[in-house]
């Protein structure tokens, strides 16, 4: 079973260092956030999900948008992304692996009740960063080197044979 993150999404929002720099939207960051997420659950193969409070919308219902590797929820009026987490992390089984990504130290405390681990936003934003550096270089196509290593593997006799059927018309 895949290791799950939930992300507090406007939590970690405030806590990005470039949105703040260059005044972004929150559209835009909202937009950002979602695309470098999604990239993280596929570098990491871990099941994430990005809550973004409703609480002072007016949306009377929540909202679940699944998108490759990502669940993007938006609570419903009333409702904040911490208890949404929360309840979330109480229902968990207790072998699932759990994680949580927010700076708030109350929602950080209850969460650690629940079973689940806490990460702060500005640890979040680390590992986002390794890992966008690292996933990329496990997920380069491959040099001309490399997609000759076939030939590289046979021997002179195999080679010569292979050749000698390629060169046949």
């Amino acid at each position: 079973m895949k290791p799950l993150l939930y992300v507090d999404g406007y939590n970690v929002i405030g806590a990005w260092p470039k949105a703040a720099q260059e005044n972004w939207p929150l559209d835009e960051c909202r937009d950002r956030l979602i695309h470098l997420l999604q990239d993280y659950a596929g570098y990491t193969d871990q099941e994430v999900w990005l809550i973004f409070d409703g609480y002072r919308a007016d949306r009377p219902t929540r909202s679940v948008d699944e998108r490759e590797g990502l669940t993007i929820v938006y609570t419903k009026h009333g409702e904040t992304a911490d208890h949404f987490i929360e309840r979330m992390c109480e229902n968990l089984p207790r072998y699932r692996e759990a994680r949580v990504a927010t700076s708030d130290s109350i929602e950080q405390t209850l969460i650690l009740g629940r079973g689940a681990t806490r990460l702060s936003a500005r640890e979040l934003w680390r590992e986002l960063n390794a890992e966008r550096s690292t996933g990329r270089g496990r997920h380069q196509t491959p040099s001309a080197q490399q997609r000759t290593s076939l030939w590289a593997a046979l021997s002179p006799e195999q080679y010569d044979a292979l050749e000698k059927l390629r060169r046949q018309k």
